[in-house]
């Protein structure tokens, strides 16, 4: 969860994304990262195409935003229809550099796989699953958390990045 949220109601809430969507996306990504680790011990080609995959839903959440995110789909679909009222919601460009930072994650993972270092493959994986089960379980979102930090050292090329 972003340090940025916005609680109760009002004209706040339109511009930023319910916070529930955000760590809807991180415990499928948990999941599939599991399964990576798993194949990982067993089967690392089928490891490096499951860590393929998460690495293309990565690129696309960071480049369309958490509305156009294939998992985010899923819980707008889904999910949110069933739940109650937004209360609380978080800006769009720290979520999209989260996704960022889970596609670096992702990226050195299958690329340690497919140069046949499982262990690097393994070890990026669980980056990225760390990552993921902390904003899950926790509302801690590291992406979003070094967003600010990371804008203060790069301000033009991550302006850029935004809804």
């Amino acid at each position: 969860m972003s340090s940025t949220t916005t609680s109760g109601s009002g004209p706040g809430l339109a511009a930023g994304h319910d916070v529930r969507g955000p760590r809807f996306v991180a415990w499928v990504t948990t999941g599939v990262l599991v399964v990576v680790l798993l194949l990982a011990a067993v089967a690392p080609p089928a490891a490096a195409v499951l860590i393929a995959v998460q690495a293309v839903v990565f690129a696309l959440g960071a480049a369309l935003g958490p509305r156009r995110h294939p998992y985010g789909l899923i819980y707008a679909r889904l999910v949110a229809p069933r739940l109650g009222p937004v209360t609380t919601t978080e800006p769009t460009p720290p979520l999209r550099f989260a996704q960022l930072l889970g596609f670096v994650f992702a990226a050195v993972s299958l690329l340690g796989f497919l140069l046949g270092t499982s262990v690097v493959g393994g070890v990026f994986a669980g980056f990225a699953l760390f990552a993921a089960f902390l904003n899950a379980a926790f509302g801690i979102c590291l992406g979003c958390k070094l967003y600010p930090l990371v804008t203060r050292l790069v301000p033009h090329s991550l302006s850029t990045v935004s809804n």
